[in-house]
């Protein structure tokens, strides 16, 4: 289809205040009354949001210099390590990782009550961290220890970069073992006692542009209650899966790498959780525009929950062990009711990603559009796409000091 807009003649009517901005939920009953072509002339902008955990995601802070200097081999905020191989005094936490020691331990192993993504909560929620660091000493940074209590005010810089949010449709987990799994899809209980899943549908950001033709390296979001940027695609970006007639990914696809500054986000949207059994991981708020330059566009965001499909995954021994169990798929519409059947079974569904949040996003993000606050940016360059011909690796079994792959051995 011939495009009919541009990005800048839509910036053009935000700036006047004319911009006609729909959220995707708004948009399906837009395009019922009016169908596809009226609906592509008229509207401008829709908007997309999604709020749920997303393990990998993570901040780089610079701390600023000790006096004397220090330069930083090892580095804990509250207990909790990041990574120092960077620079002297910069950082990199990370929201999976842990205390070396949990003082919940002792009610429930493995409970991993506090990591890396409460640690940037607190930053972002104004409390006091305390900043532990050792070094081995060099002449220009001859400090070798640092023991302080720091906040996000004290440091120069602080900003997210999460190497993979937003992912394009994921797993329905379940779990067909005798025993209760903790896992990142929460408390999974035995003989399919409950089914996880985590997405936004038809709110979720690539689910509303599944080719990828405006989300792209550059784009302007919504994150965690700032403003950042699609910086990359994301690790474990897999595009070329299979699909569905409207184009929808069926299995775990596209990712994205975000940034943005930590400084100008509020803690409403960046939360840390904690996952019995399993570990630490941060919850973000993450909402997307798409300009509909063409009515193709605008096609793909009417998207309805109904035809989003999410493969059914044992976490017992499918998952864990990359065993093909084929428990076939259940729509996003169906997981919103609270029960789906799978395997002949009424099982309970349980969110992991909160909907209601997601709706808050789009129509922030949408209100910020209508007052002229935030104008769409043209993508530098486009993320792979389905024609990309990604392969999906695994770590290769090799001997350390062999001679190559050495099958799969169960002997270490």
């Amino acid at each position: 289809m011939a495009q009919q807009k541009s990005y800048e003649e839509i910036n053009e009517k935000i700036r006047r205040g004319e911009a006609v901005v729909v959220t995707a939920e708004e948009v399906i009953k837009v395009v019922e009354e009016k169908g596809i072509k009226v609906a592509a002339r008229e509207i401008d902008v829709v908007t997309t949001g999604t709020f749920g955990p997303m393990c990998s995601s993570g901040a780089f802070i610079n701390f600023g210099h000790s006096r004397p200097r220090i330069k930083m081999k090892k580095v804990w905020l509250n207990g909790v390590e990041a990574y120092t191989g960077i620079a002297a005094v910069d950082a990199y936490i990370g929201a999976g990782q842990l205390p070396e020691t949990d003082p919940e331990n002792k009610v429930f192993p493995g409970r991993f009550s506090y990591g890396g993504g409460h640690v940037i909560h607190d930053l972002l929620a104004g409390k006091e961290i305390r900043l532990e660091a050792d070094a081995y000493g060099t002449d220009c940074y001859p400090n070798k220890k640092v023991d302080t209590i720091i906040t996000l005010n004290d440091v120069n810089d602080a900003f997210i970069f999460n190497p993979r949010n937003a992912y394009q449709n994921y797993n329905c987990a379940v779990n067909l073992g005798d025993r209760t799994l903790y896992t990142y899809m929460g408390i999974l209980k035995p003989q399919l006692g409950n089914a996880s899943y985590s997405t936004a549908g038809q709110l979720s950001p690539l689910l509303n542009d599944p080719y990828y033709k405006t989300i792209g390296i550059g784009t302007r979001i919504f994150l965690g209650g700032g403003i950042g940027y699609v910086a990359w695609s994301g690790t474990q970006h897999h595009p070329n899966v299979l699909r569905g007639e409207n184009g929808v990914p069926m299995v775990p696809a596209g990712t994205l790498a975000v940034i943005g500054d930590l400084k100008q986000m509020e803690a409403n949207w960046v939360v840390g959780l904690s996952y019995a059994g399993y570990g630490a991981t941060l919850a973000m708020g993450i909402g997307i525009p798409i300009p509909i330059l063409d009515e193709e566009i605008l096609l793909h965001t009417v998207v309805k929950d109904e035809d989003i499909y999410c493969p059914v995954v044992d976490f017992n021994e499918g998952y864990p062990y990359s065993k093909p169990i084929d428990l076939g798929f259940v729509s996003v519409a169906d997981l919103k009711k609270g029960k789906v059947i799978i395997e002949g079974k009424e099982v309970i569904t349980t969110p992991q990603s909160s909907y209601p949040r997601a709706r808050i996003i789009a129509a922030t993000l949408k209100e910020w559009i209508s007052q002229g606050k935030f104008e769409l940016t043209c993508p530098v360059a486009q993320l792979p796409g389905a024609d990309a011909n990604i392969e999906f690796k695994s770590i290769p079994d090799r001997v350390p000091g062999g001679n190559g792959l050495n099958g799969n051995r169960r002997d270490r």
